[in-house]
């Protein structure tokens, strides 16, 4: 089906009052993509910092997770970065009201991007794609950006808002493929068969279940096999993909690498090693735009303790 020929949302099942909040911010959202891009790097970067004050809990996340994965920096190294990621978090509300509504005429001049000769390559072998990334803040807007130049399906998490999860579908659906939920293997599946290309992240913790403990940032981490898995039964071939906002207001550089070889190797533990070293390699470039408020170390070996504990 194409991105013309969806319905659009309907909002009459959303005009409870539970839900005008929400509807407040959406409206406020659409109205700061009318802004100069770097108007709203700023007001991103101040939002941010409201958030580090007011969700103590995420702060407390991120600071355990940038004192594990960087014990060699001093602390006032550490809280710098801690600082600049809430500040990237807070760009990146704005870059999904960039992403859903934002004009073709305001996105391609913040587009750079090398390497998308191996999507095509891997593309021309007739088979599924997937377009492997990670959970950095400016995600969402990277999908978008590579979109104009490659069409392809996107997998994400359910939101348990129905508001929420609807207006995000919405969204996503208008400007690529498709939107495919993460648990509906399946329609996964089908999709790679189809030799289509799907961008796929789970580079989080979501238990044990299909999962190993492999390093990163040389920790053990719970790490899905669904990759693996997925290109062992579809013979799709997994290209590496990243996004990154660039300085100064310069946009976002997207680079792609060639696909895996010897991927699948049979050795799950392995192939999570590798996968893992790829995402950590890309933290490194730029490391206040990983997603550090997720728990990723939430899973731990049987004997460690929790390393979120107070």
């Amino acid at each position: 089906m194409s991105n013309r020929s969806r319905a659009r949302l309907d909002p009459r099942p959303y005009l409870a009052p539970r839900y005008w909040p929400l509807w407040l911010g959406f409206g406020l959202l659409r109205l700061a993509i009318l802004l100069p891009y770097r108007w709203q790097l700023g007001l991103g970067g101040l939002l941010g910092r409201l958030m580090q004050l007011a969700i103590p809990r995420r702060r407390h996340i991120a600071e355990t997770n940038i004192r594990l994965c960087f014990p060699h920096l001093r602390e006032a190294e550490r809280q710098a970065i801690v600082n600049e990621s809430f500040r990237s978090t807070g760009i990146s509300l704005f870059e999904i009201g960039l992403c859903w509504w934002g004009s073709e005429r305001k996105l391609a001049p913040l587009c750079h991007i090398d390497g998308l000769e191996h999507l095509e390559a891997a593309h021309q072998q007739r088979k599924g794609v997937i377009l492997f990334s990670a959970h950095f803040t400016c995600l969402e807007i990277g999908g978008r950006l590579l979109a104009r130049h490659a069409p392809f399906y996107v997998m994400y998490k359910y939101h348990r808002n129905p508001l929420f999860e609807a207006v995000m579908k919405d969204g996503r659906e208008r400007r690529f493929l498709g939107a495919i939920e993460r648990s509906d293997v399946r329609s996964m599946l089908k999709t790679l068969k189809q030799g289509h290309v799907c961008w796929y992240a789970l580079d989080q913790d979501f238990g044990t279940v299909n999962a190993v403990f492999a390093p990163f940032f040389g920790i053990p981490a719970a790490t899905l096999t669904s990759t693996s898995r997925l290109a062992k039964l579809t013979g799709a071939a997994v290209v590496p993909c990243f996004v990154r906002r660039l300085d100064h207001g310069r946009g976002y550089q997207l680079t792609l690498l060639p696909a895996l070889t010897d991927f699948p190797s049979g050795d799950d533990q392995a192939d999570a090693t590798r996968t893992n070293a790829l995402i950590e390699n890309e933290v490194r470039k730029a490391p206040a735009q990983y997603l550090w408020m997720h728990r990723r170390f939430k899973s731990r070996p049987k004997g460690e303790a929790d390393v979120y504990r107070r």
